[in-house]
């Protein structure tokens, strides 16, 4: 059923992107559109504030081994505090879906299945767990 849903939304893009079938007008397309998305996280914080940054050094240890993978990740923050406010989360949603447009027009212009690409990274994900270190 879950590939049918990316294969739809696929051909969707497919069937909906006339003008800009470039690859060139693409990829500009989807910095662009990557660019919006920083771009509405950042008015989040400086125009509305529904968040803001708290940040300080991120835990690091030359020493990783099996026992200390949890404290890592435990004491790694965001750097977030508090939560979107609905319009941001709408404006930010926005975007972000234009981004998977543009990303979907790229797969379909470089001859690439979205679906497949998602199940090689989930099981690359699910292979190696904590241990793919990103």
């Amino acid at each position: 059923m879950k590939d049918c849903i990316f294969d739809d939304f696929q051909n969707s893009v497919d069937e909906s992107l006339l003008r800009h079938r470039s690859i060139l007008d693409i990829i500009t397309k989807l910095q662009e559109s990557e660019a919006r998305v920083n771009r509405a996280v950042a008015k989040s914080i400086t125009n509305c504030g529904c968040i803001k940054l708290e940040t300080k050094k991120q835990y690091t240890s030359n020493n990783i081994n099996d026992s200390n993978l949890d404290d890592i990740k435990s004491s790694n923050a965001s750097h977030i505090e508090g939560s979107l406010c609905d319009n941001c989360r709408e404006v930010i949603e926005k975007e972000l879906g234009n981004n998977l447009f543009y990303i979907t027009s790229l797969c379909n212009v470089l001859d690439l299945n979205l679906y497949d690409i998602l199940l090689k990274e989930y099981d690359k994900i699910s292979i190696l767990g904590k241990y793919t270190m990103r």
